[in-house]
């Protein structure tokens, strides 16, 4: 895999098929589709950051890049992907093959422009919407975690409060003397002009007659916008203040019923205040929730409790009654944010489900982060929430308003993007007909991206002949361009330029060298989002099945036998994780639902859908670390078999992080053995993967669960149910005993 982790390291791509089957047949054959895992924000170190605009193409408007082919003596270049001639502008006089500008250097396929022009730095946005329908003690985590996130927030940065129960509270920290809000009715849908109206926007200057009020510039005065929202700096105290006195819901709720909450109604609201003061600009709703929302339009329960809240067997039976209507309510709240271009970010932490899996489609398609725990006071919740607003030892590096465009050779069409995004509807010869996730278009808006977030871009072969039959040669050169458009969280706007040379390969000779470019983790993360996103939109789809015929079909295409022998079936190298891969797959979060509410379901596919290949494989395979004193740290196979007494194991399984010791070592730590001086050797044993624990942790959003257990105990559970369990108490072999606790 080197060779691939070295191209990600230069350009934050990974393609299962790093040589693409020459024709349409070809590729149906290969079963994986021709795919690409971008991360249009890694970070890289020395990047080339040009301090011009770029040079683009006056067909396609391609960016200039190290595949333009450059006459030097007429100052013109040849675009790769048209072939179109273009000239180049007068500053560019100087150009000789000795004196290149930045983007024709060979190194340099991935470059960044920031515009020359003075921009005033837009200070980043942060509205927090907080569910007061939680008892005493949760409202004081949520309020402590807060109050630390608050001082970690820029000085420059807005800050807005909204918090909500049966009625939605807008709070007006521009007025510091006594604590003020507008109150809104939750279970009423609100428009923005009543918002305008009622929140006294247009006291000290008339409405204007026509058009769309949205900022400074229509006609709200920025006295009228800064009573809501505030520079940290300058709200500190008040906004303190408020969470100080902040109560938890005053509505009484009869013994037999949930609470009145509102949770869709105070989004909206958010929504439109942000759309009226502060459009276009980088915006975050940060939501917090407790609960399930049983008023307004997004409700996903009732409020009796003697109804059960919706589950997968609901849903499968089309029998939940308020699901349909509350994700078409989001449905339309994504789009309101994405035209904005503001982000949805939710916190959700409760024992029961809130409506993640409604919410799904407005956090996803707006680019929000999503955190999901027992509880406000819960590591899981109260360290992602720091990770947001760090930047000294983890900075995700959070951006805003970005625009991802994709130009190829004309052979390649885009099928769409599976991940935090949403389509901007730029149709052109670039589009499929066949559409998979965000598709039809060869444009997306991200409005939240951070230095983590991935995208899938799945494409189509167009060929229909092989190369030999119109006369072309069997190998030759195709490209693609990935351009990001975005704020950087300096406030400047830039433009990142991917530029990437594949080759085709077609005919009977191709084999060999479409094996030597496959990448098996790139294909195993692929087919992960593609199976999730079949689950969620396709009726009557069988994940299991799918999933078995393809990788059926791929050894089949790939493997050597002879025919009605098994014994001699034999796969590459370079194929031999991937049936490993895929059978963790089938046993994975993502696949089996039995077990995992909705929400736990559309939580763990929007983590998947934004995470890179490294990560996304541990989500897919956990990874097993063995420590004892026989040996240096290894990784062992994710099998009961890997128990030992004398052992401590690590499991990363991405959402939890296990340490668990074997019953021996237990006992020793129980006895204090680690305390006394002759023992330092098993002082270090017990250290080692607490250590290698807690960098995991620090270095991973959301922060994952840690579950420190022993053999026997009840958290054991944590370990065991990631194992495959190749002894039990059926079986004839010793380790049975390892399994039966």
């Amino acid at each position: 895999m080197a060779e691939f982790l070295e191209l990600e390291a230069q350009d934050g791509v990974r393609m299962p098929w790093n040589v693409f089957p020459g024709t349409k047949k070809e590729s149906a054959d290969c079963v994986i589709p021709p795919a690409a895992l971008y991360t249009p924000l890694k970070p890289f170190p020395g990047m080339n950051v040009l301090p011009y605009s770029p040079l683009r193409c006056r067909t396609c408007r391609s960016v200039l890049n190290p595949f333009s082919i450059v006459d030097f003596t007429n100052k013109i270049w040849i675009c790769p992907f048209c072939f179109q001639r273009n000239h180049f502008p007068p500053h560019y006089a100087s150009i000789t093959e000795e004196n290149l500008p930045g983007e024709l250097f060979p190194q340099c396929t991935t470059v960044e422009y920031e515009s020359p022009a003075e921009q005033s730095p837009v200070p980043p946005v942060f509205l927090f919407v907080l569910d007061t329908c939680i008892i005493e003690e949760e409202l004081g985590y949520l309020k402590s975690a807060l109050s630390q996130a608050i001082d970690l927030l820029p000085d420059r940065s807005l800050v807005g409060l909204i918090t909500f129960g049966s009625y939605v509270q807008v709070h007006e920290l521009g007025f510091g003397q006594i604590p003020k809000s507008y109150v809104f009715k939750g279970s009423k849908e609100v428009s923005k002009d009543q918002i305008l109206d009622q929140m006294n926007f247009f006291v000290k200057k008339p409405r204007p007659p026509v058009g769309v009020i949205a900022g400074a510039r229509d006609g709200l005065t920025a006295e009228s916008i800064s009573r809501f929202l505030l520079p940290a700096s300058e709200c500190g105290f008040v906004l303190n203040s408020v969470l100080e006195e902040l109560q938890k819901d005053p509505w009484p709720v009869p013994a037999d019923q949930r609470a009145a909450r509102c949770t869709s109604t105070a989004l909206s609201i958010a929504a439109c205040l942000l759309g009226a003061c502060v459009p276009g600009s980088g915006a975050r709703i940060m939501a917090f929730l407790g609960g399930p929302s049983t008023e307004g339009p997004g409700t996903i329960v009732s409020k009796n409790l003697s109804e059960p809240i919706r589950s997968h067997k609901d849903l499968d039976k089309d029998s939940a009654p308020h699901y349909h209507k509350s994700v078409k309510f989001y449905e339309g709240l994504s789009k309101q944010l994405v035209n904005q271009g503001h982000v949805l970010d939710l916190f959700a932490c409760a024992l029961d489900q809130v409506g993640v899996a409604e919410l799904k489609v407005a956090v996803e398609r707006s680019g929000g982060l999503v955190v999901l725990a027992e509880s406000f006071g819960h590591s899981v919740f109260k360290d992602s929430l720091k990770h947001v607003f760090q930047s000294s030892d983890f900075d995700l590096g959070l951006s805003f308003n970005g625009i991802f465009e994709i130009n190829c050779s004309k052979d390649v069409k885009v099928q769409g993007v599976i991940g935090p995004c949403a389509s901007l509807e730029k149709k052109g010869p670039l589009c499929s007909e066949t559409v998979v996730g965000q598709g039809a278009t060869s444009a997306w808006k991200m409005c939240g991206l951070d230095k983590s977030t991935t995208l899938c871009l799945v494409f189509e072969i167009a060929k229909k002949e092989t190369p030999e039959a119109v006369g072309q040669p069997i190998t030759n050169q195709f490209y693609f361009q990935f351009l990001t458009y975005y704020q950087h969280n300096n406030g400047q706007m830039r433009l990142r330029c991917t530029t990437l040379s594949r080759r085709w390969v077609a005919g009977p000779g191709s084999l060999q060298d479409l094996v030597a470019g496959f990448d098996q983790e790139a294909a195993a993360v692929v087919m992960a989002r593609l199976v999730s996103v079949k689950m969620e939109t396709e009726a009557e789809f069988d994940p299991i099945r799918w999933l078995d015929r393809s990788l059926i079909r791929l050894c089949s295409r790939f493997g050597d036998y002879q025919k009605d022998s098994p014994s001699s079936f034999s796969l590459s190298p370079r194929f031999s994780i991937f049936p490993q891969f895929m059978f963790h797959l089938r046993r994975s979060q993502f696949v089996q639902v039995f077990n995992n509410s909705p929400d736990e379901t559309a939580y763990f596919r929007m983590i998947l859908n934004r995470e890179n290949v490294v990560n996304s494989v541990v989500m897919i395979q956990p990874s097993l670390i063995s420590y004892s004193f026989h040996s240096a740290p290894e990784p062992v196979l994710l099998d009961v078999a890997a128990i030992a007494a004398d052992r401590i194991l690590l499991l990363d399984a991405y959402f939890t992080v296990v340490v668990f010791h074997g019953a021996t070592i237990a006992q020793w730590r129980n006895a204090g053995y680690q305390n006394q001086a002759e023992h330092e050797v098993f002082a270090q044993l017990l250290r080692a993967p607490r250590e290698d624990a807690d960098a995991i942790i620090k270095e991973r959003f959301p922060v994952p669960r840690l579950v420190i257990c022993d053999q026997h105990g009840s958290q054991a559970r944590f370990l065991l149910a990631k194992l495959n369990p190749s002894a039990t108490y059926n079986s004839d072999s010793p380790g049975w005993q390892f399994n039966n606790w």
